[in-house]
């Protein structure tokens, strides 16, 4: 089963491609041309205080990404298994909220839950032998990352459970299948699918976290490579030093989440048409009461700094700020560039997915993949080692002696929120995509329908629901960015 040597979605996929390598190299550019004045900062950052800071690096993300990740598949499992859960469908509202949050929001949120002075803080010291001494450190760095990545990975491992074929969860139904043989036969193998991608996706936001790191981190013990390359470019204006920290970083990161990937399944759809509506599998009081406990647990440690961010907030004057023109105008241009960043990030990550799929099906069986197949499989992925400092400073240098910089920013803020926001988008709507080319794809090819009669008359029906999800990602994230 080949597509046509010119199928459009190879072409798609490669226009995408050329965008992200545009936006991720030009500021590159900028920034190695600046530093090839004062090359000395690039050999100075091979220290010892490196050494420290990139194992400070991993081990701070390697544990974020694990105590964000494995809660999450039982909170997704949990979830799914029981669609009737009261509030479920405000619980996983509730979820988008932390991607919306400005990064320092949430950190004074969590602060004033489990600092020294916290609502926590009273309790807390019970447990200790002395005064509460506060959540500076790795304890608030990873408190802060759990809260962030926690509902995102049990929302994509959600979308990823929510591929499963109507007739499994029909024929388990009819065979009556118990929760061990279903968790192993059907849930395991759409979240094991999906396992590498959203543990390396939170992998790569834990280890270029930075406002989290600045705020709880609570000194130079504490310090990462995003921060090191944030004081090279504020304090210190050394971009050599800079692009060396940069590609520290980016080699660190395609290490682990090379390894992460070869732990990973290939995307198993089903060619059946679902005929039947799906039909879960009856749960037992054990089990309901566990995956109940799960889901409140879940709910409360997210609910919590929100909570207290609330009720910081009301004790604002907020209806003086409401009507300030300033906040009005801020609300408009915030709404603005984050639904474009949202339109364009969603579409370029659709490109990529289709691109990666039809070169796949091209591909012989048994073949190595090809350079471009790796490249819109994990191109998008990288962007987020990048830190949107060095994207906005290289640019910013690239553009400053040609046109005036700051009436190309929103252009600039929309294109870095869109890439950014990519490798969320594609983990939203690959398994969906997979699945239904899995079913069609042979349909297609017999009829002749490719492009946009495929896409709205095939393909829409199955991605709606996970191409919704993917723009509400990017939305969120475009409007909670800080970085740009």
């Amino acid at each position: 089963m080949q597509p046509a040597r010119s199928d459009s979605r190879i072409s798609a996929g490669v226009i995408a491609l050329a965008a992200i390598a545009l936006l991720i190299g030009g500021a590159f550019a900028g920034l190695a041309l600046e530093g090839a004045h004062d090359p000395s900062g690039a050999v100075a950052a091979f220290d010892g205080y490196l050494l420290r800071v990139a194992r400070f690096t991993l081990w701070q993300a390697l544990l974020s990404t694990l105590l964000s990740v494995a809660p999450a598949l039982l909170v997704a499992r949990a979830l799914s298994r029981h669609p009737g859960f009261p509030g479920r469908r405000l619980i996983l509202q509730l979820f988008t909220v932390p991607l919306a949050l400005p990064a320092i929001v949430a950190a004074l949120g969590v602060l004033a839950l489990y600092g020294h002075a916290g609502y926590f803080a009273g309790v807390l010291v019970r447990f200790g032998s002395g005064e509460w001494p506060g959540i500076y450190g790795l304890s608030g760095i990873l408190i802060a990352h759990v809260f962030f990545n926690l509902p995102l990975a049990t929302r994509l491992f959600l979308e990823a459970l929510g591929t499963v074929p109507a007739d499994q969860w029909r024929l388990a139904s009819q065979l009556g299948m118990g929760a061990c043989p279903a968790l192993r036969l059907i849930e395991w193998p759409a979240l094991r699918t999906a396992l590498p991608g959203v543990a390396g996706l939170v992998f790569m936001l834990c280890i270029t976290s930075f406002t989290i790191v600045l705020t709880l981190g609570g000194g130079p013990a504490a310090t990462t490579l995003e921060v090191a390359i944030y004081q090279a470019l504020r304090f210190d204006f050394d971009p050599a030093r800079a692009v060396v920290l940069t590609l520290l970083q980016i080699g660190l990161t395609f290490v682990i989440v090379a390894l992460l990937t070869r732990l990973g399944a290939n995307t198993v759809g089903d060619a059946n048409l679902p005929v039947a509506p799906r039909r879960y599998l009856a749960t037992g009081k054990a089990e309901t009461v566990m995956n109940a406990g799960l889901i409140v647990l879940a709910l409360l440690f997210v609910a919590g700094p929100m909570a207290a961010t609330v009720l910081a907030g009301l004790d604002a004057d907020l209806g003086r700020l409401a009507d300030e023109e300033a906040v009005r105008r801020a609300t408009l241009t915030s709404a603005t560039l984050s639904f474009l960043s949202a339109l364009l990030s969603v579409t370029l990550s659709l490109s990529l997915i289709a691109a990666r799929r039809a070169l796949a099906l091209r591909r012989r069986e048994g073949s190595a993949m090809s350079l471009l197949e790796h490249a819109t499989d994990t191109g998008a992925g990288f962007v987020l080692v990048v830190p949107p400092i060095v994207v906005g400073a290289g640019w910013f240098l690239a553009l400053r002696g040609f046109t005036d910089v700051f009436a190309v920013a929103p252009v600039m803020v929309v294109a870095v929120n869109a890439v950014m926001a990519m490798p969320f988008a594609i983990r939203a709507v690959r398994p969906a995509y997979d699945a239904a080319s899995e079913r069609h794809e042979r349909l297609c090819l017999a009829l002749g329908i490719s492009g946009w009669s495929r896409l709205s008359l095939v393909d829409w029906p199955s991605l709606r629901r996970p191409l919704a999800t993917g723009f509400a990602f990017a939305m969120a994230l475009s409007l909670g960015d800080l970085g740009v």
